[in-house]
């Protein structure tokens, strides 16, 4: 990352804005992550039938890593207490186009407070607390979507981001730390329509590290309708829907609520990284949803990594889903994993996975039950078939 101070900008970049704070500082970030990516059984033509993909990048801007580039700062106000803020765009390398529906920054967009006693308050558009401590001891924290969920049905992959949302982050005691956030729906007189609220709790100690917690996005009061557009799920929500274009959990879009809870489990010894994780996700309907009664995605996970060298790791995932209650699927999904640092910003991957569905689902619309289709974690990749697979040969840049 490349630090500049306050000062700094004010010469290059603001001028005559004032001398800045001796203690404040903005730190411009990012990471640009593409690769060649072949998918086979990735769509369907207009006869029905499957086609397979040859393509730079892929919807989600990156494999390892969503591309970015941030800004984020602090200002030391005394006592233990700073200002901070924090500013994240996320885009697509391959074209330039931004992603998160378009918004300037819309990975995040908070500002708050931060004391080494009391925790940190921040507010804005931001991560919520299963992202901030489940996520970063799976298989996705190593080697990005290739080892994500099905359908991302449990926003393993981040999926969803939370908007008008109110965080706080205790400090850490004796390795426990835990976090809260809920999102205003800022509907008049209806006060939890699009609402979201999320807890969660972890613990660190050496080499074991754990952490759960729980997710309830609410859609907005009203008429709904589930169709590919993605207008069953309401752009009025605070938290965006897990809807990654597939058929795996798209029927479910005019769902009234949709409740998660995630649990995982790290276990480090030297070269050896050990993970399990397991989640339960739950798509409930109402009188405005299309689909008659709540879906839900049971998900058992585990990751097993290599350091081979001080440059090279290695690593192995396994992701089992079932779906039951409105309709009745099964998923399995093998993936695996390589990346070797040229140097400290700058990686080498190669990853890939293998996927295979049985059962039935709803089509896009939530009207129908077809058979269910394989789509490799959080890609969106939809080839109409029963098996899918994809190679992902990625160069990543931190900066």
């Amino acid at each position: 990352m490349k630090k500049i101070t306050l000062s700094t900008l004010s010469l290059a970049m603001l001028g005559a804005a004032g001398a800045a704070h001796a203690q404040s500082s903005v730190t411009l970030y990012g990471t640009i992550d593409t690769s060649l990516t072949y998918v086979h059984n990735a769509a369907q033509n207009s006869q029905g039938q499957s086609q397979n993909l040859w393509a730079l990048g892929n919807a989600s801007g990156g494999d390892l890593s969503g591309t970015r580039w941030g800004l984020k700062g602090t200002e030391d106000l005394g006592g233990g207490l700073k200002a901070i803020f924090q500013l994240e765009n996320g885009f697509d390398p391959s074209t330039g186009k931004l992603l998160q529906g378009s918004r300037e920054f819309g990975r995040q967009a908070f500002v708050g407070l931060d004391s080494d006693k009391f925790g940190t308050f921040t507010l804005g558009r931001q991560y919520d607390p299963l992202v901030d401590m489940v996520q970063g001891i799976t298989g996705d924290n190593y080697f990005g979507s290739p080892f994500a969920t099905v359908g991302d049905v449990d926003n393993y992959d981040n999926s969803s981001r939370t908007n008008n949302a109110i965080k706080y982050v205790t400090p850490t005691y004796a390795g426990f730390q835990a976090e809260g956030m809920y999102a205003l729906g800022g509907v008049a007189g209806q006060t939890g329509s699009g609402q979201t609220w999320s807890l969660a709790a972890s613990y660190n100690n050496g080499p074991i590290s754990v952490a759960a917690g729980y997710f309830v996005a609410d859609n907005n009061d009203g008429p709904r309708k589930s169709d590919a557009a993605g207008d069953g799920w309401s752009s009025g929500a605070t938290s965006g829907g897990t809807f990654d274009g597939s058929l795996v959990n798209l029927g479910y879009q005019s769902a009234k609520s949709i409740n998660i809870a995630r649990l995982a489990a790290q276990y480090v010894a030297g070269p050896f990284t050990f993970g399990a994780a397991y989640s339960n996700s739950q798509y409930k309907n109402d009188g405005y949803s299309v689909f008659t009664s709540t879906e839900k995605f049971n998900t058992g996970q585990g990751f097993f990594n290599y350091q081979a060298n001080s440059a090279l790791l290695l690593g192995l995932g396994y992701s089992y889903t079932k779906s039951s209650g409105n309709t009745s699927a099964t998923y399995h999904q093998v993936s695996l994993g390589a990346d070797y640092n040229l140097s400290k910003r700058t990686d080498v991957y190669l990853v890939g996975a293998y996927q295979h569905a049985s059962g039935d689902t709803l089509n896009a619309a939530g009207t129908q039950t077809v058979n269910a289709v394989a789509s490799i974690g959080s890609y969106g990749y939809d080839g109409g078939t029963n098996t899918q697979e994809l190679v992902a040969l990625g160069l990543r840049h931190k900066f």
